[in-house]
């Protein structure tokens, strides 16, 4: 058998069927400047709701910053109906205490309460909601859509609720639920927030609705300034997928030239790279990720190893990262990696290693192919014994002609 022919069988088994474009974004939640999720800036800004309850009638309440001064609601203008005030308190009470079994009998009085006013059937629907977020997401959103629905809130904590909405519908993967959440509530507050935005880009993209997602997020990360990462590789993810690979390089340069420690975006380099053909160039990227320590998934040994497969002249260098990965038990010697390293060997004049390797892969392989160029290899070097008992190895495992295998069999 030729070296040629062996070449195209053997390549084929041994290079990475499928370089991952770009590592899925994790879902990316609206975040206030101090750091903490817009949920719970909700739900602080509805425990201080309740708390000016309980102040004196003498004392009159601090008006909460308006965090929707473009939305055309009309604040409802209801307060607290002073019957309900004592139940609304141990409401209250329990939320900040995270006390469910407590609070939510409380607030399901209070709902079913003839005589209680939009606001304290909103606010409690609300506090019910905010006790059962990531314990009970399904149920959560139902109390939270109520309070929203009811209509008794002021226009913080109304629109803070809906966002709730939005983003524990994308945590549990209903992104088309979220995304009409969160449309509404962008229409309906007004809201200019960047990490709005953002958001929505993110889900566009989980929609597979690229060509939206990059017209969303392109406005937020070419606006200057200090840009989430987090956006940027959605927008290269959504360049990437809508074929599109030669923005998403330049995307890609730009961050990693910006982020040179990060490591997903020097991998996400050097994806863009092979995706456009530049091997060269993402050989370069994990190279010096290697060299660095940071080379630390399977996938990524596996696919600098068959970049260098996919090279001229460059087996010694895949064989080198092959034996690298293993020593360090990132790569397991399972059919992919033991053909690969048979290939390299053989084609690298290093026979005996080859066959070592092949050894190993032929009986993880799903046929009898590997068994097949282990028994012409030997036969080439005149080890009929071992040829035969490889070529019946073969047949037993199975093959799309037997042709080969009998003519080794028989000595020929």
């Amino acid at each position: 058998m030729s070296k040629s022919r062996m070449s195209q069988q053997a390549l084929a088994a041994a290079l990475t069927t499928a370089l991952l474009a770009f590592a899925a974004p994790s879902m990316a939640f609206a975040q206030d400047e101090g750091g903490s999720d817009r949920s719970e800036r909700s739900s602080r800004s509805a425990r201080s709701a309740d708390r000016s309850e309980r102040r004196s009638s003498r004392q009159a309440p601090q008006k909460a910053e308006a965090l929707y001064p473009n939305s055309s609601r009309q604040e409802p203008g209801v307060s607290a109906s002073q019957r309900l005030v004592k139940q609304l308190n141990t409401l209250s009470e329990a939320n900040n205490a995270s006390d469910a079994a407590k609070g939510l009998p409380v607030a399901d009085e209070i709902i079913a309460n003839g005589s209680a006013n939009t606001y304290d059937k909103s606010m409690a629907a609300l506090l019910a909601g905010q006790l059962l977020l990531n314990e009970d997401n399904d149920r959560a959103i139902a109390y939270l859509n109520q309070a929203i629905e009811t209509g008794g809130l002021d226009n913080n904590n109304h629109f803070q609720a809906m966002l709730i909405v939005a983003q524990l519908q994308a945590q549990d993967d209903k992104y088309a639920e979220a995304l009409a959440t969160l449309d509404r509530y962008i229409t309906e507050s007004g809201s200019t927030d960047p990490k709005d935005q953002a958001l929505k880009g993110n889900l566009l993209y989980r929609l597979e609705r690229y060509p939206e997602a990059i017209a969303t997020l392109k406005p937020l990360v070419d606006a200057g300034g200090e840009v989430d990462p987090q956006w940027q590789q959605i927008l290269m993810a959504s360049y990437a997928e809508s074929g599109n690979s030669a923005e998403a390089t330049r995307l890609a340069e730009q961050v990693a030239q910006a982020t040179p420690g990060d490591k997903r975006s020097q991998v996400n380099l050097a994806v863009s790279y092979l995706q456009t053909d530049q091997n060269d160039k993402a050989i370069e990227v994990f190279e010096r990720l290697r060299a660095a320590g940071q080379l630390t998934e399977e996938s990524e040994y596996r696919n600098l190893y068959a970049l260098y497969l996919n090279s001229e002249n460059k087996e010694r260098e895949a064989i080198a990262v092959i034996n690298e990965g293993l020593q360090k038990n990132i790569l397991k010697e399972d059919y992919r990696t033991m053909a690969a390293l048979g290939q390299a060997n053989y084609f690298s004049d290093q026979i005996e290693p080859a066959i070592a390797a092949w050894r190993k892969a032929a009986p993880l392989a799903e046929n009898g192919d590997t068994y097949l160029n282990l028994a012409r290899v030997l036969h080439q070097e005149g080890r009929a014994d071992e040829a035969k008992e490889a070529a019946r190895q073969a047949i037993a495992k199975g093959l799309k002609s037997n042709t080969d295998a009998e003519r080794i069999i028989s000595g020929r």
